[in-house]
This record gives C-alpha cells, sequence and structure tokens, in this order.
C-alpha cells in the first residue's frame, strides 16, 4: 500500500499506533469491521472506503459498506454496493439478504423479496433472511406466510426474542391472541428489558379484555422506553376504552410532547377532551391536526362536533363541509351536517343532507333513522315511517332504532317486529346501555297501543330506571329553586323595577310543564299569518344565569336580581329580541315555547313588559305520566322518576300559583288543556285574542302547517285534534302509588 493508498483520518492514526506500523489491507478491514460494531459510524465508514480505495473488489467491504450505508440512511449507494458485492460473489447468502433490507429501506419491499428468496435458497437456515422476508410479508398482510418463515427463523436461533416478537406480531394479525401473547413471553423470558415486547403483549392483552394486565404491560414498556410515543398512546386508547378519559389526555399530551407533528394523535387527545365536556381544548387540537394536515376529514369533522357542542353550528357546518368534500364516503359527516342543520331548524336542508348521504351510504341503517325522524319533524308523516322501516330492516340489532318506529305508528298484535324487540330485549347485556334504554319505551307503545297496560307500565319502569341511572339530579336544589325565585320576586320588586324594560310586544312565551299542550298552541298561532313558531329558544335561560355579574356582586339567579340595574334589563331585552328577530325579521309576533321558562315570568315581564304569556295547564296525572312515558331528547332530568316528577310537579304548580297572585292582569293568559281539546275554536280564539291579533280561520287548520316540531308532539299536532290523551292515565291508575303520594291529595 502506497502513502497515496494508506488509509487517513483518526482511525487509521489510532490503529497504526497500536501496532506501531502500517495496517494491511486484512487488517484495515478486520478494524472497521470493529469500529462498525463499536457504533464508530463516521470513522468505519473511512475505513472501509479506504480498503476499497485499494482494493475495488473486496467483498466483505463492499458487503459492510452496504450495510453500513443503509443504517445511515444512504439507502441508494447501500442497494449499488450491495449489488457489487453480489456481483463479485453471487454464491454467498448475506449480501441478498442485506440488499433486502435496504430495499425495503428504499421503499421497494417487492424487489426485497426477490432477494430474500436467494438468500434462503442459498442458505435455508439464515435466519435474518426468513425473519425479514417473514417482515416484509406481514407488512404486505400475508400473515399466514409470514408465520412459515418467522417459525424456520426460529427452528434455527430458538431464542431469537426479535423473531418471537415478529411471531406474535403475525399471529396477532390473524386474531390468534393467546399464540401471540406466547410469543411475546417468549421474547420477554429471552430479553426481559424488551420494551417492544411489553407493547405488543399489552396489544394482545386488550384484545383479549384483560385491561388490568395490559396496563401493567404498557407501564413496563414506557419505564423501559420513556421516548416511545406509541406505548403511551396505546396506554391512552385503552384508557378510553375504560372511560378513564383524565388520565388518558395526560397520556396523549406525553406522546405528543415527544412526537409533537403527529395529525392523528391530536385528533386522540382532542376526542379525550370532547368526551370530557372539555371542547374549547378539544377545538385546539383539532385545529392543530388540520395545520398538519389539512384536508383530514375526521379532523374536520371532530372540530365540527365540538363547534357544535358549544352551539356554534354554522362554524359546525362548515367542517363537515369540508370534512365530506374531501372524504364523501365519511358517512359521520353527513350524520353530523344534518344534525347541526336540524339545530338551526333548517329542515329542508337537513333532509336534502341526509337524501345525499343515503346517495352515497343506502344501506346505511344510521342515515335512514336519523332522516326519519327529520321528516316527522318537518310533517312527512308517511315518508318518516319509511324510512324508520328501512332503518329496523337494514339494522334489526339496533334496538335503539325501533322507537322512531313504534312513534310512527301502532304495531298490530302478532306483529313479528314485536316478537324481535321482545328477543333483543331478553339479553339486555348484549346491549349498550342507551339502547336498552330506547327499547324499553319502545316496548311500552307498543303495548299501550295493544291496551296491555301492566306490560306497557314494566317497561315504562325499568326504561326510565335506566335512564335515571344515568343523570345527575339536584332534586333538593331544584325545589329549593322554586322556594328561592318566589321569595325574590316580590311584588315590591316587581313594582320598584317596573318600567325599564322594552316595550316590544313581538315575543308571546308558551310555558307549562312538558306534555301539557304547548306544542299544539304554538302550531296553532304559528298558523295565524302574523305569527312564527320559533320553537324553543335557550336564551332566557343563558341570560338569567349571567344576569346581575359584577354590577349584583355576582349573586345567581334569582338572588341577583335584586340588584339588578335598569341597563342590564335593556341588553337583556335587546339580546334576546335580537335572536328573535334573527329567525323572522318581519313577524309580528314570534313564539318561544321552551318550557323551563316559566322559571322566568317574572322576568319576562321586567325585561319585555308588554310581551304576553300563555300558561298551558293539563290535568297533573296525565301531565306526569305522559312525560313518565317520553324518552326526551333535551334534558328533562325531573321525569325519569315517579316520586321526583311528582315533587316536581307540585314545586311547578307552587311557582305558577305566585306568578298568578304578583303578576299584572292580562299579562298571562290560563289555558287547560282538556278544554282546549274539547272546544277549540272558542279556545284558540281567546289565546289570539290575548297576543292582540285578528282572528285567522288558518288557525282552525293548524294540523297542515308546513313547520319543523322538534318536541316530543310533533306526531299529534300534524293530526286535526288529538283527544286521546285526555284521561290517558286512568287505565294506569292501580300503578302510580308513588306519583299519587308525590302529588298529594290524590294526585291534586
Amino acid at each position: 500500500m502506497t502513502n497515496a493508498q494508506k488509509p487517513a483520518g483518526a482511525a487509521e492514526q489510532q490503529m497504526r499506533a497500536r501496532h506501531g506500523k502500517a495496517l494491511s489491507l486484512a487488517q484495515a478491514y478486520e478494524a472497521a469491521v470493529a469500529l462498525h460494531r463499536q457504533g464508530a459510524a463516521r470513522d468505519a465508514d473511512r475505513m472501509y472506503r479506504a480498503v476499497l480505495r485499494v482494493a475495488p473488489h473486496h467483498v466483505g467491504a463492499l458487503h459492510h459498506l452496504g450495510v453500513l450505508c443503509t443504517q445511515l440512511g444512504r439507502t441508494g449507494e447501500a442497494v449499488r454496493l450491495l449489488e457489487q458485492a453480489i456481483a463479485i460473489e453471487p454464491k454467498s447468502a448475506g449480501p441478498y439478504s442485506d440488499l433486502g433490507i435496504a430495499l425495503v429501506a428504499s421503499g421497494r419491499s417487492d424487489e426485497a423479496v426477490a432477494q430474500y428468496e436467494i438468500a434462503i435458497a442459498l442458505d435455508p437456515g439464515n435466519v435474518e433472511a426468513h425473519n425479514n422476508l417473514g417482515t416484509v410479508l406481514l407488512q404486505r398482510k400475508l400473515p399466514e406466510q409470514a408465520i412459515a418463515h418467522f417459525q424456520q427463523a426460529l427452528a434455527a436461533r430458538p431464542n431469537a426474542a426479535g423473531v418471537h416478537i415478529n411471531l406474535g406480531n403475525a399471529f396477532a394479525a390473524l386474531n390468534r391472541f393467546d399464540q401471540a401473547i406466547a410469543h411475546y413471553e417468549a421474547a420477554l423470558e429471552i430479553s426481559p428489558s424488551s420494551a417492544r415486547a411489553h407493547k405488543n403483549l399489552g396489544l394482545a392483552l386488550v384484545a383479549l379484555n384483560r385491561s388490568d394486565e395490559a396496563i401493567a404491560q404498557y407501564e413496563k414498556a414506557m419505564a423501559l422506553k420513556p421516548d416511545d410515543a406509541d406505548a403511551y398512546r396505546n396506554i391512552a386508547h385503552l384508557l378510553v376504552k375504560l372511560g378513564r378519559h383524565d388520565t388518558a389526555v395526560a397520556h396523549f399530551q406525553t406522546a405528543l410532547a415527544i412526537a409533537p407533528n403527529d395529525a392523528e394523535m391530536e385528533i386522540d387527545l382532542g376526542n379525550a377532551l370532547a368526551i370530557l365536556g372539555r371542547h374549547t381544548e378539544a377545538i385546539v387540537r383539532y385545529s392543530k391536526a388540520l395545520a398538519i394536515r389539512p384536508n383530514f376529514a375526521e379532523a374536520h369533522n371532530n372540530l365540527g362536533n365540538s363547534l357544535a357542542a358549544l352551539d356554534r353550528h354554522e362554524d359546525a357546518i362548515s367542517h363537515y363541509r369540508t370534512a365530506i368534500a374531501s372524504a364523501p364516503q365519511l358517512v359521520e359527516a353527513h350524520n353530523n351536517l344534518g344534525s347541526s342543520l336540524e339545530s338551526l331548524e333548517r329542515a329542508e336542508e337537513a333532509i336534502s343532507c341526509y337524501e345525499t348521504a343515503l346517495s352515497v351510504h343506502p344501506q346505511d341503517a344510521r342515515i335512514h333513522h336519523r332522516l326519519g325522524y327529520m321528516l316527522r319533524m318537518a310533517g312527512k308523516l308517511e315518508d318518516s315511517r319509511v324510512a324508520f322501516e328501512k332503518a329496523v330492516a337494514l339494522a334489526p340489532a339496533r334496538a335503539d332504532f325501533y322507537r322512531g318506529l313504534v312513534e310512527s305508528r301502532k304495531f298490530p298484535s302478532g306483529d313479528p317486529l314485536l316478537a324481535t324487540m321482545e328477543e333483543l330485549a331478553r339479553d339486555p347485556s348484549r346491549l349498550p346501555p342507551d339502547w336498552h334504554i330506547e327499547l324499553q319505551f319502545a316496548l311500552a307503545k307498543v303495548y299501550g297501543d295493544l291496551d296491555q297496560h301492566e306490560k306497557a307500565f314494566g317497561h315504562l319502569i325499568r326504561g326510565n330506571m335506566l335512564k335515571r341511572q344515568q343523570i345527575v339530579y339536584d332534586e333538593a336544589e331544584t325545589l329549593g329553586l322554586f322556594r328561592r325565585i318566589a321569595a325574590v320576586f316580590s311584588p315590591d320588586l316587581l313594582r320598584d323595577l317596573r318600567g325599564y324594560g322594552d316595550p316590544s310586544d313581538v315575543p308571546v312565551f308558551i310555558i307549562g310543564m312538558p306534555r301539557s299542550g304547548t306544542t299544539l298552541v304554538e302550531q296553532m298561532l304559528a298558523s295565524h299569518p302574523k305569527v312564527f313558531g320559533a320553537g324553543e329558544i335557550m336564551e332566557l335561560n343563558k341570560a338569567a344565569a349571567g344576569l346581575g355579574g359584577s354590577e349584583a356582586g355576582g349573586q345567581r339567579f334569582p338572588e341577583g336580581i335584586a340588584s339588578v340595574t335598569p341597563m342590564q334589563l335593556r341588553k337583556l331585552a335587546a339580546r334576546y329580541l335580537g335572536s328573535l328577530r334573527a329567525k323572522a325579521p318581519s313577524a309580528e309576533r314570534i313564539t318561544d315555547k321552551a318550557l323551563a321558562n316559566f322559571y322566568f315570568a317574572g322576568l319576562i315581564h321586567l325585561a319585555l313588559p308588554n310581551a304576553r304569556i300563555i300558561h298551558l295547564r293539563r290535568d297533573p296525572v296525565d301531565t306526569c305520566l305522559s312525560a313518565f312515558s317520553k324518552l326526551f331528547g333535551s334534558p328533562q332530568p325531573h321525569t325519569y322518576d315517579l316520586g321526583e316528577l311528582g315533587r316536581y310537579y307540585r314545586g311547578y304548580d307552587a311557582l305558577m300559583a305566585h306568578w298568578r297572585r304578583v303578576l299584572p292582569d292580562g299579562v298571562m293568559l290560563e289555558v287547560q288543556y282538556e278544554e282546549l281539546v274539547a272546544n277549540f275554536e272558542p279556545q284558540a280564539r281567546r289565546i289570539i285574542a290575548h297576543i292582540g291579533l285578528e282572528w285567522a280561520d288558518r288557525c282552525l287548520a293548524f294540523h297542515e302547517t308546513q313547520r319543523t316540531v322538534r318536541t316530543a308532539s310533533a306526531t299529534q299536532v300534524r293530526q286535526p285534534i288529538y283527544r286521546d290523551a285526555v284521561g290517558r292515565s286512568r287505565p294506569y291508575a292501580a300503578m302510580l302509588a308513588p306519583l299519587l303520594e308525590a302529588l298529594g291529595k290524590e294526585g291534586m
């Protein structure tokens, strides 16, 4: 080796110092291999190249420099070097196997398969070639073929921990999790500190619902390799499944600190936050996912969900539409778009949305089911029934789909669908809790229609009991609120604050207990050419919660009212009127039938003294039983226990008696439901006169008025006069003891 040809650099100098003389070619090659094994990649690279400058056809240097280049990410050069080694020595298995690795790293896995197969043909016991070929086959979703190669590798080297892990992965891909676990455990016997084995063992245990054991394995993996984002992601997913969302959030956050540009993990974190109701934080995470992947349909969809949860439906709609444009097959985005359009009472758009979704997913029962509800709200009852029947036909095991159908038609005795429903109800352990609740209410409706009242009531009791277990209801707080409102809104307070509100006579408030006839009255009023029926507007509830604020010492409603200022009352009125006018800018009267407005009758009079209130009353027992029979879409937490329902009614009745005493004459009109349905026209004329309008005959044909009705009475108000509800409780009288006791005086 001449001076010009001698290896240069620190490595050569060290070798020269150690040996006291220039290295031979063999010594230089051995030194390069030693440096390579020690992880001194740069020095090994120089030494291999020094050897090749002297001996360009040195197979060992070509081979091992190719391996080093693969390890350094220089895959193109690696492939060239390994191909040169093979050309010189085509009968050696090692370069073929390592060429396969370089090709995989280059994204050329199909070509790699051929190289591994040549290596195995030359050396049938080549562990690395079998293992690497098995890995490629597994990536290509050919686990059975992969298993054969992993097993051959283990036959040659039983203590290869990495091969045990790969074989476990192949069994897991075939859902053969017990065999997968056996190989992960074998790997850990050989290499107890393998974070990968612990992590994959955790995944297999999750698949077998062995959650506690899985968590222990994930925790070991994280302790052994704290910078493995996947380990944190895996345990977080399991914790979400177990309902431990707070802890899951912490693990997702750790994973993102390790891998900050992972859009899917941002979505995972956003989803966990959304489940916790932390939608503002969830929006931040979904937005970060979109900053990484702007057309990520799932992120747009989930961002829309959190925006919708905050009542930002217009913003939500924009993201749902973007999600659909990016991924037309994403059925959840179609469904969610329809739901937000429903919330904005854009019925025809919502129906069109669901119909478009069905053009993409004609066999999706969920869309048919949602379309059924929307068609019913729009008054298209026959189309609604057809949609519900289609949903049930497509997904007969969806126990939650039957309620929509049974509310759209009566079931005859012997209907085969009733047998299906009973079969589903026979083993509730197979049903998600919400499905079971829906099914119980559906069965109650069917048996009620069949006059099998004891059976119907049994299903009502079970359905309501299950629903009550899901909700938080502070009865003492609620009943105390009734008393506090009456105490605050004294005649003196109403007199002292009179005259500060807005004089508008546009608002008409329809109040009463759920199922007392408020929807019927609104439908009748909305049939008048000068009235717009706005449904349930929640503005007063929101405004009352913030009324008082710093100007009232931060007191909550109703106590803050005692310190309210004229400016606050005017702001409240302006905000409320603005929300009304946004719905119907030119209507002379706009109705609001948010039932909770009976809490605020005194506040309504102070803020809007010329607004008119219509109070619907119905037989207390009929009212309560009707409420008990309904699974409400909006929160009605007092309706799922007969005793609580009866006591709530008494509190409501006492508060309404207070309003009758303290409100000026002419502000609130009382309408008895039974009189309304028995003598509709005289009562309807009385209501129209109360709100200061001339009579219109169209009010008698209220059932023909086309508008969206989003309440539980959507079907009844499409009929001329629905008298079946009068005296509804009589067949159930013997079963209503808890309600009658709570109501007192034999049901008042």
